[in-house]
C-alpha cells in the first residue's frame, strides 16, 4: 500500500507504483508498463527454476487484452519447447482496457491458443473461489508430475473502469449490476453459510477484523514520508 501511494517505505521506495510493482524478497517480479511484458519474464523465471532444479513453479498472470500480443505466443512456444514449470493464468474480464474481448480476439476460448503449442489447460469460473482453488491445485499437480507448462483461463469481471480515468461507457449499468450478484466475496460468504454451515457471527467478526487491518495499513501508508528528491537519480540506468 505504501508503494501504491508513492511512499519511501514502499517495496520499491515509492518509485514503482502500481505499474512497476516488484519485490525480489517476496518473489514477486512485476507489474509492467508494457502490456504483456511480464509473460516472457515469467517464462525466464521458470527456466531458472528448471536450471536450478529447485522444484518451484513460476506463475504468470496475463489479461485478455495482452493475449493478442506477440511476446505471449513466443513465451508459449519456449515454455512448451523447453518443458518449463510455468503456470499461465489468463484473467479474462471481458473488456481489457475498454474493448470487448469479442471484438478483439478471434476464436472461442483464449486458453486454446496455448494448445497450439501443445500446452494443456482448462477454463474455469474465475468468480468462484472454490473452483479457482481446485483448478490451481490440479495445475500444480500436473506441472509437478509431467514437468510441463499448464494454462488456466479464468472467466471474471471488472466492476469498475480500467483506471480512474475510465468511465466504463462501453458497457451498460444493467450489465454491471447483474454481474455484481456474482461477486466472489458475496457468493463465497453465501456458500460458507449455506453449505459449510459456518457461524455467521464468526464471519462478521472476521470481516470487522479485516476492515480494521486494512485501515491500519492505509494509515501506515499515508503517514509514511514521500521519497527524497535524490531518489530520482538512484537505481536508474543512465
Amino acid at each position: 500500500m505504501a508503494e501504491l501511494t508513492g511512499r519511501s517505505t514502499g517495496i520499491s521506495k515509492g518509485k514503482g507504483g502500481s505499474m512497476h510493482m516488484f519485490s525480489k524478497e517476496n518473489r514477486f517480479y512485476g507489474g509492467h508498463g508494457i502490456v504483456g511484458a511480464q509473460v516472457p519474464i515469467g517464462v525466464g523465471l521458470a527456466f531458472a527454476h528448471k536450471y536450478r532444479e529447485n522444484n518451484n513453479i513460476s506463475r504468470v498472470y496475463v489479461g485478455d487484452g495482452a493475449m493478442s500480443n506477440g511476446q505471449v505466443f513466443e513465451s508459449f512456444n519456449l515454455a512448451a519447447l523447453w518443458e518449463l514449470p510455468v503456470l499461465f493464468i489468463i484473467e479474462n474480464n471481458k473488456y481489457a482496457m475498454g474493448t470487448a474481448v469479442t471484438r478483439s480476439a478471434a476464436g472461442k476460448d483464449l486458453y486454446d491458443r496455448a494448445g497450439t503449442f501443445g500446452i494443456e489447460g482448462e477454463k474455469v469460473d474465475g468468480m468462484d473461489f472454490f473452483e479457482v482453488s481446485n483448478a490451481a491445485i490440479r495445475a500444480r499437480d500436473y506441472i509437478y508430475e509431467n514437468k510441463k507448462p499448464y494454462v488456466i483461463e479464468m472467466d471474471t469481471y471488472r466492476f469498475r473502469g480500467h483506471s480512474m480515468s475510465d468511465p466504463g461507457q462501453y458497457r451498460s449499468k444493467d450489465e454491471v449490476s447483474e454481474m455484481k450478484e456474482y461477486d466472489p466475496l458475496i457468493t463465497m460468504k453465501k456458500k460458507l453459510l449455506d453449505e459449510f454451515k459456518i457461524d455467521e457471527k464468526k464471519i462478521n467478526e472476521l470481516e470487522l477484523k479485516i476492515k480494521k487491518d486494512v485501515k491500519e495499513i492505509e494509515k501506515y501508508a499515508l503517514d509514511s514520508p514521500l521519497p527524497e528528491l535524490k531518489e530520482l537519480f538512484s537505481e536508474v540506468y543512465l
